[in-house]
């Protein structure tokens, strides 16, 4: 199953009030394992940068005055994405900037049915606890040196490890039982009942070649301990 992780670095937190995407970063995973293929892009937001907006991921207006209007990229960008479960940290956020954008271009909405939402399934794994990615990224190991600032593709790294950990980890598909695999489907909007693939189980018994090589080996051996007995 092909799935998106993203995150988006905004001018603010409300696109209600004006507030646009300044940077999107996407990483591209089928069945849990990430196949390599990113879309990373920053956005010019036609509007000032805030100070507090700039602290927390370092993008002045100078740096994005000469980057494309997201009106520009948005056919490449959902080109990318297609019809695939979109996974995001605090999901709802960055779904009403994306949607917000996509208004403005005059294209249609991304339906939220498609919203996978890690800080939800976190919520509900472990209640109580730090939920913030970098907690996530504690909690599950995941080397998070170089996040001295947010940025939309790092976090975007980031969180695809901490999604695999969230949904059963590397090991998700291990089973020794011998079954017909069943479909997998996506946590969505938070929910962490996941039906996982059983794959059956690789034969792992020797060739007759194999046994054949290893008898001969045995024949060379002088007074192997097993002949004493």
């Amino acid at each position: 199953m092909r799935e998106i992780v993203f995150d988006t670095e905004t001018t603010g937190l409300s696109p209600g009030l004006g507030d646009r995407i300044v940077e999107i970063g996407c990483i591209e995973m089928i069945d849990r394992i990430e196949t390599g293929r990113e879309y990373h892009c920053f956005f010019n937001p036609e509007r000032e940068m805030p100070s507090e907006a700039e602290a927390v991921h370092g993008l002045s207006a100078a740096f994005l005055s000469d980057k494309p209007l997201f009106a520009d990229k948005a056919i490449e960008l959902l080109d990318f994405i297609g019809d695939a479960p979109l996974v995001a940290h605090n999901a709802s956020f960055d779904f009403g900037f994306l949607n917000a954008e996509l208004e403005k271009c005059g294209r249609a909405p991304i339906d939220l049915d498609r919203m996978v939402d890690t800080l939800a399934i976190a919520r509900t794994k472990f209640p109580g606890a730090k939920h913030s990615l970098d907690a996530l990224c504690t909690r599950f190991g995941v080397d998070r040196s170089m996040r001295v600032k947010h940025g939309a593709l790092l976090d975007a790294q980031l969180l695809a490890q901490v999604y695999i950990e969230l949904t059963g980890g590397r090991q998700i598909g291990l089973s020794l039982a011998s079954v017909e695999p069943a479909a997998a489907a996506p946590v969505v909007n938070g929910d962490p009942a996941i039906r996982r693939p059983v794959r059956p189980p690789r034969p792992h018994s020797a060739s007759e070649a194999e046994l054949a090589r290893h008898k001969s080996f045995i024949q060379q051996l002088c007074e192997p301990l097993w002949s004493r007995v």
